[in-house]
């Protein structure tokens, strides 16, 4: 289920927290599943009880488990983290903002690298270079002037 890198600098709840919202966002634990309990996930990856508790409470402040009292810990059902993570991205843009302002990087500049970072993303047309047609799809686009 999860691996630790134990020359990785980073604390081991941080790696865990981090591989389980990676096995959440990709469907690998669904949603309302019920979690280890703190005590086994700690013996199965020995590891001390507080860094998987720790690691718990991240993903739970992230929105991505609740914990019911005397039941343990349950995965949220997606629109519920999706928001969660939407917002805290959502204030990580504004930290990120404020610091390019206090380093005086213009605001046009820091637009420019946005769309430059924004659109080299998934995007078709960053891909292809070209057009697409009403669905989107610049494969269809380039059937349509085959024909």
């Amino acid at each position: 289920m999860i691996v630790l890198d134990y020359r990785d600098k980073r604390p081991l709840y941080e790696q865990m927290a981090e591989k389980l919202e990676r096995l959440i966002v990709n469907g690998g634990l669904e949603p309302l599943t019920r979690m280890p309990s703190v005590r086994s996930l700690a013996m199965e990856l020995s590891v001390n009880p507080n860094t998987v508790q720790r690691a718990y409470a991240q993903l739970e402040q992230d929105g991505y488990l609740y914990t019911v009292s005397g039941r343990g810990s349950f995965v949220t059902v997606q629109e519920e983290w999706r928001e969660s993570r939407q917002n805290r991205i959502w204030q990580e843009w504004r930290a990120v903002t404020g610091q390019a302002r206090e380093a005086g990087i213009p605001g046009e500049r820091l637009m420019a690298g946005i769309r430059e970072i924004y659109g080299s993303g998934s995007g078709v047309e960053g891909k292809c270079g070209g057009e697409s047609n009403a669905d989107g799809s610049a494969a269809a686009a380039a059937q349509e002037g085959v024909k």
